[in-house]
C-alpha cells in the first residue's frame, strides 16, 4: 500500500484484544503495514478511544503496563492528527453535509486532514466516498 490510510479504533481492538478472533489477523497485517510503510495514521480520538475500550470493556482489561508497551509500540508511531479548531470546523461540516455521528464525523475530518485517501472501518458504510476518502471495511 503506497497511499496513506487511516485506522480506526476497531482495527486496533481488535489487535489487542485477548479473545483472539479472525479479524485479529486482519488488524495486524494493517497495523503492521502501517508502521512500516510509514502511511498509517492514527488521530488522538482514535487513542483515546482505544484506551477506554482497553481499560473498561476488554474481558481482562489492559494494565497499565502493556498500555503504555501498546502506546510506544503501536499507537504513538501512527499518530498524526491532534485536536485544533480547524478540526472540529472540518468535523461540523462532515456531520452536517454527510449526517455521520458527531464520532465519526470527527474520524473522516482526521482522515481528511492526513490526507488519507482509505479509511479502514467497520463502523461507516464500506464503499462510501466523501471527496477524496474512500471507507473500506477490511473485515468483509
Amino acid at each position: 500500500m503506497s497511499a496513506r490510510y487511516f485506522l480506526d479504533t476497531n482495527i486496533f481492538a481488535y489487535a489487542a484484544h485477548p479473545a483472539r478472533s479472525s479479524k485479529t489477523a486482519v488488524a495486524l497485517k494493517l497495523i503492521e503495514g502501517g508502521l512500516e510503510s510509514g502511511n498509517g495514521i492514527v488521530s488522538y480520538q482514535v487513542v483515546q478511544e482505544f484506551f477506554n475500550l482497553a481499560f473498561r470493556k476488554f474481558p481482562k482489561p489492559m494494565s497499565a503496563f502493556d498500555a503504555e508497551e501498546f502506546l510506544d509500540t503501536a499507537l504513538r508511531p501512527l499518530l498524526a492528527v491532534h485536536s485544533s479548531p480547524a478540526l472540529y470546523v472540518s468535523a461540523l461540516q462532515i456531520y452536517r453535509h454527510h449526517h455521520f455521528s458527531w464520532y465519526d464525523s470527527l474520524i473522516v475530518a482526521a482522515a481528511q486532514q492526513a490526507e488519507c485517501s482509505i479509511l479502514y472501518t467497520e463502523d461507516m458504510q464500506h464503499g462510501r466516498r466523501i471527496d477524496d476518502l474512500t471507507i473500506e471495511n477490511p473485515f468483509l
